[in-house]
């Protein structure tokens, strides 16, 4: 690991990684903020730390509309932790306010994975609320037609494969340092 990084190039704001369930948002995220040596921060994992139950819980018993006002509110005051990687849930940057601070407050990043990874993924674990109840390639595939034009609304996009965690981070973190928002004169 390359530790000049955070002597050369250091974040101001923080940067907060979308994409689909399975992507490798929280594995990536937690590389990632170690390559730029701050904090990292899963979204999921803090409404549910302030729920005090389960993503897949709070799905079950309030229903989606109440995780997304939970989220909307978790997720806000994540922006404010300063420089750090937060990765959020897929659904997240589809929620109009959470969208615009994210705009305003932070540097998006859509970690964009092919769909037949993403599946391969998300079937490993009976843990995701949004492929409950059908055909899981189906829901995905129809998840997908929905988030990818909004995902696109990133500041950047990277496409990420089965490589290792690290060369999945070096190549966002490359992709962060090369974007224009972060040039120096």
């Amino acid at each position: 690991m390359n530790k000049s990084i955070s002597e050369n190039f250091s974040l101001t704001r923080p940067v907060v990684l979308i994409g689909m369930m399975g992507a490798g948002k929280t594995s990536v995220g937690r590389a990632l903020a170690e390559l730029f040596a701050v904090p990292f921060f899963d979204s999921d994992t803090e409404i549910e730390a302030a729920a005090r139950c389960s993503v897949a819980q709070i799905f079950a018993d309030y229903g989606e509309p109440e995780f997304r006002r939970m989220e909307r509110l978790v997720i806000a005051r994540l922006l404010t932790s300063g420089a750090c990687v937060l990765s959020l849930g897929g659904g997240a940057f589809m929620d109009d306010q959470t969208r615009e601070r994210i705009k305003k407050e932070a540097f998006s990043v859509w970690i964009n994975v092919d769909r037949n990874i993403l599946l391969e993924r998300v079937l490993r674990r009976d843990t995701r609320p949004m492929l409950r109840g059908g055909d899981p390639q189906e829901k995905l595939a129809k998840i997908l037609s929905e988030r990818e034009p909004v995902y696109a609304e990133a500041d950047i996009i990277v496409t990420c494969d089965d490589r290792p965690v690290f060369h999945n981070a070096r190549q966002i973190r490359d992709a962060i340092q090369a974007a224009p928002a972060f040039q120096t004169a």
